[in-house]
């Protein structure tokens, strides 16, 4: 089983940068498919971005692509969303998670983090 704790939320500017950390314990990113979710107040959770355990394949939603980036530092068993060029539609709370496969569905990860809020002004 694995410990998900996100990091790094905050209120910033349209078109400014931000860095979510997901920090893992209990077991290795690496042996999961981890995955960003965000969700904003009375709205279903959807899918941000994901990247594969094995080979660290990543994957996004459209609406982020070119501007959200998912990696992986398996020394510090840290799973990041590199966000650029914010928007204020981008404002949610962000959701790590982990799972046994790839995937844009978020009943395909068992293991979730409390979440971080993101808040981009315009």
């Amino acid at each position: 089983q694995v410990q998900l704790v996100e990091s790094g939320g905050a209120l910033v500017q349209a078109g400014d940068s931000l860095r979510l950390s997901c920090a893992a314990s209990g077991r290795t990113v690496s042996s999961y498919a981890m995955g960003w979710f965000r969700q904003a107040p009375g709205k279903e959770r959807e899918f941000v971005g994901s990247i594969s355990g094995r080979i660290g394949s990543t994957y996004y939603t459209d609406s982020v692509k070119g501007r959200f980036t998912v990696s992986r530092d398996n020394a510090k068993n840290t799973v990041y969303l590199q966000m650029n060029s914010l928007k204020p539609e981008d404002t949610d709370v962000y959701y790590c998670a982990a799972g046994a496969f790839g995937s844009n569905k978020e009943n395909d990860y068992p293991y979730w983090g409390q979440g971080t809020q993101v808040t981009v002004s315009s």
